[in-house]
């Protein structure tokens, strides 16, 4: 089983008592404002979300963590890493992406587990390039992405809600860990 500990976190793989708090992230429209078209997600879809995480594990050898609290415990969301299949334009690649509580904004967990998860991508994987998507205006994720010393890539729209789209990426002669 993959497990990362940071000062802070624990990255692992995903439980069953998982399903409900992630949920609870998925229905706040706060939090998935920045989201496809940003609709809330309800407990049957975020079922369907993980387990097509755990799929991606099996498969890819790889892709979304758990992210919990070492102090608490608490599921505070996800980061991870995935083949971003709705963007046939940045094939092949390996997108980072992360997903926090509202709770749990402003603390640098973002970061930190997204850094963990790059070291893990490009030097425990193998991987030597990753990318991040983010829609234009989101500036909480483009802090992270800075924050990961990743370069901007080129701009694109998403091909099914039509909205503009960053690609940045960074490859493991950038990286530093």
């Amino acid at each position: 089983m993959t497990e990362i500990r940071t000062p802070r976190l624990l990255l692992r793989r995903w439980h069953d008592d998982d399903l409900a708090p992630m949920a609870d992230i998925n229905a706040d429209p706060q939090v998935m404002r920045w989201i496809d078209d940003g609709s809330v997600r309800d407990l049957d879809s975020t079922a369907q979300d993980i387990e097509r995480w755990e799929e991606e594990w099996d498969e890819e050898g790889f892709g979304i963590f758990a992210v919990e609290l070492l102090a608490s415990g608490e599921l505070a969301g996800f980061t991870g890493l995935s083949v971003p299949e709705f963007l046939p334009e940045v094939q092949p690649a390996v997108a980072i992406s992360w997903r926090l509580g509202s709770q749990f904004w402003g603390q640098g967990y973002a970061s930190e587990a997204a850094h963990a998860t790059l070291e893990f991508a490009l030097q425990d994987r193998g991987l030597d390039r990753v990318i991040s998507i983010s829609r234009l205006g989101d500036e909480a994720s483009e802090n992270v992405i800075r924050k990961l010393g990743m370069a901007p890539e080129h701009e694109t729209t998403h091909p099914m809600y039509g909205f503009a789209l960053s690609v940045h990426s960074i490859d493991l002669t950038e990286f530093h860990g």
